[in-house]
C-alpha cells in the first residue's frame, strides 16, 4: 500500500520502524496520541472500535488509513489488543521535539504480547501470566524423548524450568505440565514447528487463546541459551540453581529469557533466579485429575467460582492469592514442611486477635511483586512508587506481630522479613502522595527532597512576588519611587522610568526602548530573574523526570530483596487465609499417618457443602489402607452421592498436602505421591475423543503410573462400551490395583457393575461399600451415606422418575424390567427379542438343580427302577425350589 502514496519523512520513519516488527501492531507516538497507519490502522480500528480516518493526499490514491488513541488511555487499548491475541510494539519519542532538527527520533521501547504484559487491565491479579518456551530433544532408540519447558512471568519475575520424558508420539506429560501452568504464549523453534503440530493442535483446544510464537533456531542452540542465562545471572554455570543437568530445559530457558530481553529492551533485574520444577518434591496431579477435581476452575464453564481454589481463597493480597493457587497445583510431599504449615494455621486459628490484625494489615498492602517488576522494567510511575511505599510502611508492624509468636513457621518468617526501611524512607521523602500517572507532568517530587527543584518550585509559585520585590529594591536603590517593572512579548521584563529620570538610572541599566514619555531599561539581575521565571516550568518538569527515574532505578536495584519480601508477605497471607477458611468452614487439623493408610471420619466435600444450606450436607467416613481396605468397591444408584464421596476424599488428601485444615471431624492422612482420578464420562470434544477413548486413556495413565504410594479414584470404568466388555475391563482393572506390587494401590472404585462385588470374596484387600437409599411407595430417598456392604440394585427407573421422565415411560420401563427379570426376553419367540447374535455373559448364572441332577445321565443305561427313582428326586427338587 505504501508504494502508491507520497512518503513524507514521518511516514518513512514509521515504515522503517514497522519493518522491524512486521508481526506486531505499531503504536507510533505523535504528541499526545499513539497513531497507527496502513493495515495496522485497519486492524486496530476494528479491534478497538476506533474511527478510521486518513492522512495526507487530496486524491484517493494518496490517502493513508490511520487511527489513534490518547497516550493517557493507552493502557486500556493495549489490553484490548492483547486479549484479542495481537502483539503491540510501543514506539516512543526518544528526544525533545524542541531540540531536534527535522523529524523527532523515535524507537520501540517495548513489545507487549499476550504472554509478556505488565498492564493491570490485562493481568489477572490472582493468577500468573506465563510465557512458555518448549524445546523437544531428539528421538533416541529405546529411550524416551526429553522435552525442555521453561515458564516466565514477566510481571512477577517467576522463572521456572523442567524436563518431561515421553514416547516419540506421546505428548501427555508435556500437556500435563503446560495445562497446569496455563501459559498465555508458547515459543517454539522454527525447525520444530511442523513436528509439533499434533501437540499444538491439542494445546490450542486445551488452553483457549494460547498465542503461538515461532522463534529463530539460534535462540535454542545449547551454547547460546546457556550463555544468555549465565550472562544475565552473572554466574559461571547454572549449578547454583540446581538445573545444570537440565540440558533441554536450559535450551528452552535461554530462548525464553532472550525473548523477554528482546521485547522489554531493558535490564531484567527482577528476574533473579531460575527455579527447577522437581516433580519428586510435589504431589503430582495430572491434567484430567485437575479437571475432574475442579481444583482451580469448574469443568463446565471454566469458572473460578465453584472450584476448590475459590473456596479456600481468603487471602487479602494478590500475592497471597497467586501463592495459594501455586500450592494447589504443586502440593508438598515434605512431611516437615507440611507439619510446619499445619502448626502455623493452628496457631492463627487459635489466636483470633493476631489473625485479625495480620489480615487487616495485609489488606492495605498492594501487589509488591508486580509493582517491583514494573519499576524494574522502567514502566513504573509515581503512583506505583507511592503504592510500594504505602505497602512497605505496613511491614514493621507485621514483623513485630510475627516475632511475638511462639517458635513456629510464623516466627521464622517474621525473623527473615526485610522491612525495607531505606526504600520506605526514600519513597516517603521523595514522592508526593498525589503523584500523577504521567511522568512528564510534574508534581511527582516532594518539596525538600532536592534544593534545585525547591528553587524552581519557589519561582513558579512566587515569581510575581519576586518581580515586585525586585521592583521595590530598585526603587530604593535608584531613589525613584515611580520606577516600575513592566512586561511585553518582545522585550520580556523591563524597568520603566520617565524621560526626566532616565539620566539618573544606575550604570548597570541597559536602555532597550525610548518612548514619548519615558525610557525602558533592563539589568542583568532582571534578565536573570526573567530567565528563571520563564524557564522554571520546563526545567522543573525535566528535573522532576530525572529525579524520578533516579529514584526508580534505586528501587529497581533492590528488586531481588523486594521480591523476597513479597514472597514472605504471600506466605503469611496464605497461612492467614487457610486459618480463616478453617474457622469459617469448621475444618479440623489432619494428622499425618506414619503408615500408608488414610482415615477420614465425617468427611465433607469442601465445595459442595458451601453450595447447600447449613446442615444439609451428609458427611461420610472413609478408611483406606493396603491390608484389608485397599480397594473399596462402591455401589449405589446415580445421584446417591458416590462421586461426591470419591472427590471429597481426594480433595481432603490434597488439602492436607498443602498444609490446610480439612472438612472432617477427624482425619489421619498418609503422604501420597500422586492422585489419579477417572471421574465422570463425557466425550472430550477438545481432542475429538469419544467417551470410551477418554475413559481408556485416563485408565491407561493410572495403570502405567500409579504406585503403592498413590491414591486412585475411579468412577464408572467401562461405561463407554458394551456391558460385558466394560465389566470385563473394570474387573481386570480392580484386580490389578488390588494386587499391584504385592500391596496394592489405595483405590476408591464406584461402579454400577454389581458383579464386581464378588471380588471381595476372593481378594483380601477389596471391600464392598454402598451408598444407602430408602425405598418409599415405589420411589427412593437418597440418604447419601456410605455404608459397608454391597447393593444389588441400581434403582435406575426410580432415579429416572425423580429426574422428571414422564410417567408413561416409567410405567413401560417397569413392565419391560419385569419381563427381563423373568427371562422372557431371552426366548427367541418373546416380543421384542433380538434375532441377532447375543453376547455371552462373562459371569454365567448358577446351574439349575435339575440340570445338575440330569447331568451325565444316559437314559439308555437306566434300569426301570433307577428311572423311577430319578423321577421322584426331580419332583422333590421342584417342591423345594422357591
Amino acid at each position: 500500500m505504501s508504494g502508491t502514496v507520497k512518503i513524507t519523512p514521518m511516514l518513512r520513519q514509521y515504515l522503517e520502524i514497522k519493518a522491524q516488527y512486521p508481526d506486531a501492531i505499531l503504536f507510533y507516538r505523535m504528541g499526545d496520541f499513539y497513531e497507527m497507519f496502513f493495515d495496522d490502522a485497519l486492524t486496530a480500528s476494528r479491534v478497538l472500535g476506533l474511527t478510521l480516518t486518513s492522512r495526507s493526499g487530496k486524491d484517493e490514491a494518496n490517502r493513508v488509513p490511520m487511527c489513534g488513541v490518547p497516550h493517557h488511555a493507552v493502557s486500556g487499548y493495549l489490553g484490548k489488543m492483547i486479549r484479542a491475541g495481537f502483539r503491540v510494539a510501543v514506539c516512543e519519542q526518544v528526544e525533545d521535539p524542541g531540540a531536534s532538527k527535522g523529524i523527532v527520533r523515535r524507537e520501540v521501547v517495548r513489545v507487549v504480547t499476550p504472554g509478556v504484559t505488565l498492564d493491570e487491565q490485562t493481568l489477572d491479579e490472582k493468577s500468573n501470566t506465563f510465557v512458555c518456551a518448549l524445546w523437544r530433544g531428539p528421538a533416541r532408540k529405546k529411550k524416551p524423548v526429553v522435552t525442555g519447558l521453561a515458564f516466565l512471568d514477566a510481571s512477577t519475575g517467576d522463572f521456572l524450568v523442567c524436563e518431561e520424558e515421553s514416547g516419540t508420539d506421546d505428548h501427555e506429560q508435556v500437556i500435563d505440565a503446560l495445562t497446569r501452568m496455563q501459559p498465555a504464549e508458547l515459543l517454539v523453534a522454527e525447525q520444530q514447528r511442523q513436528d509439533l503440530d499434533p501437540l499444538l493442535a491439542s494445546l490450542t483446544t486445551l488452553i483457549p487463546g494460547l498465542c503461538l510464537t515461532v522463534r529463530g533456531d539460534h535462540h535454542f542452540e545449547a551454547e547460546t541459551a546457556r550463555t544468555t542465562l549465565t550472562e544475565h545471572f552473572r554466574t559461571a554455570n547454572l549449578a547454583g540453581f540446581g538445573c545444570e543437568q537440565l540440558t533441554t530445559g536450559i535450551r528452552a530457558a535461554g530462548a525464553l529469557l532472550a525473548y523477554i530481553q528482546e521485547t522489554q529492551k531493558t535490564d531484567l533485574t527482577h528476574i533473579r533466579r531460575l527455579t527447577p520444577l522437581d516433580n519428586d518434591r510435589f504431589l503430582i496431579i495430572d491434567d484430567s485429575s485437575r479437571r475432574n477435581l475442579e481444583l482451580t476452575e469448574t469443568i463446565v464453564g471454566g469458572r473460578r467460582e465453584g472450584s476448590l481454589l475459590a473456596v479456600l481463597d481468603r487471602t487479602r493480597t494478590p500475592m497471597g492469592a497467586r501463592y495459594l493457587r501455586k500450592q494447589i497445583l504443586f502440593p508438598l510431599r515434605d512431611r516437615d514442611r507440611i507439619q510446619a504449615r499445619l502448626a502455623a494455621v493452628e496457631l492463627l486459628l487459635a489466636d483470633t486477635g493476631l489473625r485479625a490484625e495480620l489480615r487487616e494489615t495485609l489488606a492495605a498492602i498492594y501487589d509488591i511483586e508486580r509493582l517491583c517488576s514494573r519499576l524494574a522494567l522502567g514502566q513504573g510511575n509515581g503512583r506505583d512508587l507511592n503504592s510500594l511505599g504505602l505497602s512497605l510502611a505496613r511491614l514493621p508492624r507485621i514483623r513485630e506481630l510475627l516475632l511475638d509468636c511462639p517458635p513456629s513457621l510464623l516466627k521464622d518468617i517474621g525473623a527473615g522479613l526485610d522491612t525495607q526501611d531505606e526504600l520506605r524512607d526514600l519513597i516517603g521523602r521523595a514522592i508526593r502522595d498525589d503523584a500523577p500517572v504521567g511522568l512528564r507532568e510534574g508534581n511527582m517530587i516532594r518539596e525538600g527532597y532536592n534544593s534545585e527543584l525547591d528553587e524552581l518550585l519557589l519561582i513558579l509559585r512566587d515569581g510575581r512576588q519576586m518581580i515586585l520585590d525586585l521592583e521595590a529594591r530598585e526603587r530604593e536603590r535608584t531613589g525613584n519611587p515611580k520606577l516600575k517593572v513592566g512586561y511585553n512579548k518582545v522585550f520580556g521584563y523591563y524597568f520603566e522610568v520617565s524621560r526626566a529620570q532616565a539620566a539618573t538610572v544606575p550604570d548597570d541599566y541597559i536602555r532597550k526602548q525610548t518612548l514619548v514619555n519615558g525610557e525602558r531599561f533592563i539589568s542583568p539581575e532582571l534578565k536573570e530573574l526573567e530567565e528563571k521565571i520563564t524557564t522554571a516550568s520546563e526545567k522543573r518538569l525535566e528535573l522532576e523526570y530525572r529525579l524520578f527515574t533516579g529514584i526508580r532505578d534505586r528501587v529497581a536495584a533492590r528488586a531481588g530483596e523486594l521480591l523476597a519480601t513479597a514472597l514472605d508477605i504471600a506466605r503469611i497471607d496464605f497461612l492467614c487465609g487457610l486459618a480463616e477458611a478453617a474457622d469459617q468452614y469448621h475444618y479440623t487439623r489432619p494428622r499425618l499417618a506414619d503408615d500408608r493408610s488414610l482415615t477420614i471420619r465425617e468427611g465433607r466435600h469442601p465445595v459442595i457443602e458451601q453450595a447447600l444450606p447449613p446442615g444439609r450436607f451428609v458427611p461420610n467416613d472413609v478408611r483406606l489402607d493396603q491390608e484389608e481396605n485397599g480397594v473399596l468397591i462402591i455401589t449405589g444408584p446415580n445421584m446417591a452421592g458416590k462421586s461426591t464421596v470419591l472427590r471429597q476424599t481426594a480433595l481432603i488428601v490434597l488439602m492436607t498436602h498443602i498444609g490446610s485444615f480439612v472438612p472432617a471431624d477427624e482425619a489421619e492422612i498418609c503422604l501420597v505421591d500422586r492422585i489419579f482420578t477417572r471421574v465422570g464420562a463425557m466425550d472430550d470434544l477438545r481432542r475429538g475423543q469419544s467417551t470410551f477413548m477418554v475413559e481408556m486413556n485416563e485408565t491407561a495413565n493410572i495403570l502405567n503410573n500409579a504406585t503403592s504410594d498413590s491414591l486412585v479414584v475411579l468412577d464408572e470404568i467401562g461405561r463407554g462400551t458394551s456391558t460385558y466388555d466394560g465389566l470385563a475391563i473394570a474387573w481386570a482393572v480392580a484386580e490389578e490395583l488390588a494386587d499391584r506390587d504385592g500391596c496394592g494401590v489405595k483405590t476408591l472404585f464406584a461402579t454400577h457393575y454389581h458383579e464386581l462385588t464378588e471380588l471381595a470374596a476372593t481378594h483380601p484387600r477389596i471391600r464392598n461399600y454402598s451408598i444407602a437409599v430408602r425405598e418409599y411407595r415405589g420411589s427412593i430417598i437418597f440418604l447419601h451415606k456410605l455404608i459397608q456392604g454391597a447393593t444389588n440394585r441400581s434403582y435406575g427407573i426410580q432415579v429416572a422418575g425423580l429426574a422428571g421422565v414422564p410417567a408413561p415411560v416409567i410405567k413401560r420401563a417397569r413392565e419391560i424390567l419385569a419381563h427381563i427379570e423373568k427371562g422372557e426376553f431371552n426366548r427367541p419367540d418373546a416380543p421384542g427379542a433380538s434375532t441377532g447374535p447375543r453376547q455371552l455373559s462373562l459371569f454365567q448364572p448358577p446351574t439349575h438343580p435339575l440340570e445338575q441332577l440330569f447331568t451325565d445321565i444316559d437314559p439308555n443305561q437306566l434300569t426301570p427302577m433307577e428311572g423311577l427313582q430319578l423321577v421322584f428326586e426331580a419332583v422333590d427338587l421342584l417342591k423345594r425350589l422357591p
